[in-house]
């Protein structure tokens, strides 16, 4: 993982599958590239895990997408949380990836081993991407010739019947190819409740993934080229009690048109498909017996995109133009309040969001000074809300239709970068992001155990405003240091806020004693600051990569409330990533990696206190002969219990426990 690199001169033209190049500003900004070996020392090899490696980068939860439960998966940073939906924006070769009901990222979805990088900008307001990237954008790219072997497979066994397999074909060259990788994942889990906690209902929590994807681009005239991608993935976990799975599938399908010549362009267009399911359990207070309480059985969902971009100057300065379009469909159909084992009610809930947007990103260098400056004006609507439910073979209880609502949103960033020497640039951004309230926000309520969570169709969007400074520094052979002082406000903050405690009976239904109602609202603001630090580097045959994050974050509500001037939830103070690697001639590799988060809350009254966290993983890569090499993995070597959640009846769940895999890798 390293700093970005500054952007030279456009070289010749050759079909790669990538879209337009970087933008020369990015230098204003803290960016950080996370290259194909640094992918590859992961070792649990999960999107998830690779990203942990850039310090302030959370998921709602500390657990992976082999145990926690999907909807808590996402991607935000510098504290700018509030609950499971992403603040960061993830796009895979410019398709933005979040869930279109949901917001939240099918990580499963994404084999790391087809990626040939990772693009990470820490900081929002980003106007290429527009709505969603208030907190960052992280920017994958998958591999195509020159990037990875013409052939690739794994197959790797590991801790409780776990199978690890993936491969990956590319046929063509640069003139034109077609890349087909596919991956499978399983194993029978481990009992997420800690040991001391657990009761006779407790079990292992088994998974099961695959992905498969089809790309591919040809060379269509001198400087463009056409490509195109088809993608599939599956998800089922179990969350270790019965009536507690979840299952995801999706398919993807997208063409772009590339144009890199003096004039470079592009236009793309996506769809996406998504279908998620998820059972929730009730657990009596002496965990004897799990009974179903609420099946969402059909959440699909669907998203349509496009997006044209061009690059009209080049030189000294940059100029990009262009337009984007998304539009998310989806719904909820779900049977609750059960009674003996049978539901006697059924919700449908859902509605449509839009969003279009105009950007343009400026770029000025002029000797050692950088300049960049870029914006947006988005229009948005939310539309189609509906809430029906009715007693099962009975009465309608409710059929309400919500008002459609519109508005506009600016957006953009300022970057001044300052070479004050080869060695060392000083740089300094503000920036303004925002991102609407998802579907699920709006019209889907949930359940988690004992505790409910409302939903809120009157929800606003939320916008971030922020500022930082920060120097690079090479210290030569490739050392490099970073550091970046940051403060941040995410206003109209979309957070669960506690109403009351159970016992209960609400709309979504029965709060038990020990669980809380909870409700989506608008806070007032949540403010950030702090700062990131970071080395990386190489002497001799090790290297280094390192960095760290200081966020203090704090709720800011409309009025007087006992959430004033506390952490939101799920958002650690301290948070550490350090991977020690060693290389040798002929492919060995070894690499030991250590992660660290201070403790943090599970809830946002800071009631429920998460101990911190220290985890250990390692790598070995032993080659065997020409092409063949076996490879030892371990993740969390010295089975340190790492809390993800503690529930109101203070019920502890922990992250994966020590994992070891042994296998090979086959390269040609």
């Amino acid at each position: 993982m390293q700093a970005a690199p500054p952007v030279e001169a456009v070289a010749p033209i050759v079909v790669t599958g990538h879209g337009l190049r970087g933008s020369r500003g990015d230098k204003a900004f803290d960016v950080t590239i996370i290259d194909r070996r640094r992918i590859g020392d992961s070792a649990s090899g999960r999107l998830e895990d690779v990203l942990r490696g850039v310090a302030g980068e959370q998921s709602f939860r500390r657990s992976d997408s082999r145990s926690s439960n999907a909807t808590n998966q996402s991607i935000s940073f510098r504290g700018l949380g509030g609950n499971a939906s992403s603040r960061g924006l993830l796009v895979l070769d410019g398709v933005p990836q979040t869930d279109p009901f949901g917001g939240w990222i099918s990580f499963p979805a994404f084999a790391t081993d087809q990626l040939s990088s990772i693009r990470v900008t820490r900081g929002g307001g980003s106007s290429l991407w527009g709505p969603g990237a208030l907190a960052g954008t992280v920017e994958l790219e998958s591999a195509g010739p020159g990037d990875a072997p013409s052939f690739s497979a794994s197959l790797l066994g590991g801790s409780r019947a776990a199978i690890d397999a993936r491969s990956q074909l590319i046929i063509g060259n640069r003139d034109g190819f077609v890349s087909l990788g596919a991956s499978y994942q399983r194993g029978d889990g481990f009992v997420p409740i800690v040991a001391e906690d657990r009761g006779p209902v407790d079990r292992a929590a088994p998974y099961r993934q695959w992905s498969l994807s089809l790309r591919g681009a040809k060379k269509v005239g001198p400087s463009t080229e056409l490509q195109g991608a088809l993608a599939w993935f599956d998800d089922r976990r179990d969350r270790g009690l019965a009536y507690s799975t979840n299952r995801g599938r999706g398919r993807d399908m997208s063409v772009r048109l590339v144009g890199n010549g003096p004039t470079g362009w592009s236009l793309l267009a996506y769809a996406q498909k998504r279908r998620f399911a998820n059972q929730s359990p009730a657990v009596d207070a002496a965990r004897s017996t799990s009974t179903l309480s609420n099946d969402q059985f059909a959440i699909p969902s669907t998203a349509l995109g496009a997006r044209a971009e061009v690059i009209p100057l080049h030189g000294t300065s940059e100029l990009r133009l262009g337009a984007d379009v998304r539009r998310s469909i989806g719904e909820s159909d779900e049977n609750y309040q059960y009674v003996a084992g049978a539901p006697t009610r059924f919700r449908d809930s859902g509605g449509r969001i839009l969003t279009a947007g105009l950007f343009a990103d400026a770029t000025r260098v002029a000797g050692r000074l950088t300049a960049t400056l870029s914006g947006r004006v988005d229009r948005w609507s939310i539309g189609r809300g509906r809430l029906f439910q009715r007693l099962i073979g009975g009465a309608v209880l409710t059929d309400l239709a919500y008002p459609d609502r519109h508005g506009t949103q600016i957006s953009g960033r300022v970057g001044l970068a300052y070479a004050v020497s080869p060695t060392l640039t000083f740089r300094g951004a503000v920036h303004r992001g925002w991102r609407p309230p998802t579907l699920n926000e709006l019209y889907r309520p949930f359940r988690l155990g004992a505790d409910i969570t409302a939903a809120n169709p009157a929800l606003k969007p939320e916008s971030s405003v922020g500022a930082e400074v920060g120097g690079d520094f090479a210290l030569g052979r490739g050392w490099r240091t970073r550091a970046t002082l940051f403060s941040a406000r995410l206003d109209d903050t979309i957070a669960n806020l506690t109403v009351a405690a159970g016992p209960g009976s609400f709309p979504e239904g029965f709060v038990p004693a020990g669980g809380s109602y909870r409700r989506r609202a608008n806070l007032d603001h949540l403010a950030t600051r702090g700062l990131e630090l970071g080395v990386s580097g190489q002497m001799g045959a090790f290297d280094l990569d390192a960095d760290y994050a200081l966020v203090d974050a704090r709720v800011r509500p409309r009025a007087a409330s006992p959430l004033d001037g506390l952490r939101p939830a799920q958002t650690p103070m301290h948070s550490l990533s350090a991977t020690i690697g060693w290389s040798a001639p002929r492919g060995w590799r070894a690499a030991l990696t250590a992660r660290a988060t201070s403790r943090q809350y599970d809830d946002d009254l800071n009631q429920r206190v998460l101990r911190a966290g220290l985890t250990f993983d390692s790598l070995v890569s032993l080659p065997a002969r020409r092409g063949l090499t076996i490879q030892m993995r371990g993740e969390n070597l010295t089975n340190a219990t790492v809390e993800v959640a503690r529930s109101s009846n203070s019920i502890i769940e922990r992250s994966t426990p020590r994992t070891v895999w042994l296998g090979f890798t086959l390269n040609n």
